[in-house]
């Protein structure tokens, strides 16, 4: 497995080393031990979520300001873009974001920290997304931010409306969100 740092030093890129030959393929997708060796990361996996969505359907931007949840994310069918947003105020990239194109065929994997907002877009006509949450889903401490908010200037790569839940559609700007200290 490589790990990439990206722009927010948090934020991580895992490329696993992947078998192919004519038959297909085999790759760890995750190793608890090599997972810690090579992030430094005691980070502990409590529930796993699988979800599958059309083109332009935009998820986020999602947070538990209690219980917070780290996210290792990854797509085993299709093409999402995914952006992870720091939402910590004390942190030197409070409001900034980074996003990354991650595909079936890619393998990438993207680890979201606690105290970061989440989301992605389908690229392809359908996507299917799994990740491991370093926390249980609290639906009561969920929160939410506008997707195009134009404080974070998030540069989604679609063209048209994304397609939004209801709750998504009503998320509150950066500015008036509650955010993490």
């Amino acid at each position: 497995m490589q790990v990439q740092h990206t722009a927010i030093p948090e934020v991580l890129i895992l490329e696993p080393q992947v078998f192919a030959d004519a038959r297909g393929f085999f790759f760890e997708s995750f190793n608890q031990r090599r997972w810690q060796e090579q992030t430094s990361l005691a980070t502990k996996f409590v529930q796993e979520n699988h979800s599958r969505s059309v083109r332009n359907v935009l998820r986020g931007l999602h947070y538990q300001i209690q219980q917070p949840q780290g996210k290792l994310v990854r797509v085993i069918v299709g093409e999402v873009f995914d952006v992870a947003v720091d939402l910590r105020r004390s942190s030197p990239s409070f409001g900034k974001w980074v996003g990354i194109h991650l595909s079936a065929e890619n393998k990438k994997q993207f680890w979201v920290p606690e105290g970061f907002g989440h989301g992605f877009v389908v690229l392809s006509e359908v996507a299917e997304f799994l990740y491991l949450t370093t926390d249980y889903y609290a639906p009561e401490h969920e929160r939410s931010i506008i997707w195009n908010d134009p404080n974070l200037a998030i540069d989604w790569p679609i063209t048209g409306k994304p397609l939004l839940s209801a709750k998504d559609q009503a998320a509150p700007s950066f500015n008036e969100a509650e955010l993490y200290p």
